[in-house]
């Protein structure tokens, strides 16, 4: 019986894990599978789920996206072709640009301001890194006239340094955070034996703390890779013209009288592929990374 039970339990996790994973993997697979439909086949009132069994699937949607089309209006009609599908390419270009900067720059700032509080006895520690962790307590768009009244006293609106600065600093209170705990875990006496071997402290930290570290990096990487490339309201306001990033022009992915979803999820599968290549690339270090578990006393 007791074999049984642990049988019927297998069967019961393994069946409760599948349904649970098809719930929140099907929203991706329904945007890749309305990616290479055409118009009729998204607009149709019997939805189709199969490709090549209840549908032909089509690239145009990906040519449109990437080399701009013509934006459909209804059967048998068109516009020339739309400038706003054509400017893809450009956005998200920008989107690279501004995330990977920001995110250069919060994972190395914020390590440098982790490994001083974590190694050197500074005044009110405890309230500092209060202080630290409290500004992700704001939502974004409690700051956004001040900072807009910043920007464009500053001339920095429309620009790519502007908005790098900008997720730069909404970015670095959770580097500081997660690495500063990171750093605790190494032990000081392995900078100490180095620096005691002749090292300086700057390449103690280069040669013995920074390889240690390397895997909560990736995981703040990833995590400031993610805020800033998904950020909506902050760019939409200040940055939405010559240098304005991917999500604003999303919803502007519209044709006349009716959305074009087929665009819309294109464009959407080519916007998340770059942030799952960057995943897959640093997967070894996450997990080690978000639970410090680099090197215990």
């Amino acid at each position: 019986m007791n074999n049984q039970n642990k049988v019927a339990q297998q069967i019961l996790f393994w069946i409760t894990l599948g349904i649970v994973f098809l719930f929140f993997m099907f929203p991706l697979y329904w945007i890749l599978v309305s990616s290479f439909k055409t118009r009729a086949d998204i607009v149709t009132i019997k939805p189709s789920y199969v490709p090549y069994v209840e549908f032909q699937p089509t690239l145009n949607n990906y040519r449109d996206v990437l080399f701009g089309g013509e934006r459909q209006t209804g059967e048998g009609s068109t516009v020339t072709s739309s400038a706003d599908v054509s400017e893809f390419r450009d956005r998200l270009i920008n989107s690279v640009i501004i995330t990977g900067g920001s995110t250069i720059l919060a994972v190395f700032i914020g390590t440098l301001t982790a490994y001083a509080v974590s190694r050197f006895t500074i005044p009110l520690e405890d309230d500092f890194m209060f202080f630290v962790l409290s500004t992700k307590m704001l939502p974004p768009i409690v700051v956004l006239i001040p900072t807009y009244v910043l920007f464009t006293n500053l001339d920095l609106r429309n620009s790519y340094i502007g908005m790098i600065i900008l997720y730069t600093a909404f970015n670095l209170p959770f580097v500081v955070w997660i690495m500063k705990g990171f750093f605790d875990e190494i032990p000081k006496e392995y900078e100490d034996a180095a620096m005691v071997d002749g090292y300086s402290r700057l390449q103690a930290i280069y040669k013995i703390v920074l390889p240690e570290a390397i895997p909560a990096m990736a995981a703040t990487a990833v995590f400031s890779i993610i805020v800033s490339w998904n950020e909506f309201v902050l760019v939409n306001f200040l940055n939405n013209e010559q240098a304005g990033t991917v999500p604003p022009f999303l919803n502007s992915i519209i044709g006349v009288g009716a959305v074009e979803w087929g665009r819309l999820a294109a464009a959407s599968v080519i916007f998340v592929i770059p942030v799952i290549i960057f995943t897959f690339i640093v997967r070894n270090h996450l997990l080690r990374g978000v639970t410090f578990g680099a090197v215990r006393r």
